[in-house]
């Protein structure tokens, strides 16, 4: 049985809106022990973008501005791109890989985020339960 994104990803999403401060965005990363939140700048149509910690690290931190003066969405990668919970963790990782991404928020088939899967989901989950191959018929 192939591992599927639903069984790993977190839920709910974290998400801010796009002219919250970062130092707002680093605060609720921190209190909740997580390494990304989700940008919602949806008009009519559900979209959305991310900022990461690495996004932190080199648009704040690296180039000394201060996180209070800056909101997310000056420093946010978007529109981003959803997965679908029905994935296995093989298609959502080669996406990932594909776009050199770690943290894939997942919508529904309205576009509705219902959860966020990351790069360390995904290795906890082979590191708990192993890779069993797919079976191709």
């Amino acid at each position: 049985m192939p591992h599927l994104v639903r069984d790993w990803m977190s839920s709910p999403v974290v998400v801010v809106d796009p002219d919250s401060s970062v130092s707002y965005a680093m605060t609720l990363m921190r209190r909740r022990n997580i390494h990304s939140v989700v940008v919602d700048i949806s008009e009519k149509n559900p979209s959305y973008g991310i900022v990461t910690t690495t996004d932190i690290r080199d648009k704040i931190v690296a180039v000394n501005r201060n996180p209070a003066e800056i909101t997310v969405r000056e420093i946010m990668s978007g529109p981003i791109i959803t997965g679908r919970a029905e994935w296995t963790l093989m298609e959502c990782s080669q996406l990932m890989q594909k776009h050199k991404f770690h943290h894939l928020p997942i919508a529904d088939e309205h576009g509705s985020l219902i959860g966020l899967i990351s790069a360390t989901d995904i290795f906890m989950s082979v590191e708990e339960q192993g890779w069993e191959e797919e079976k191709k018929d």
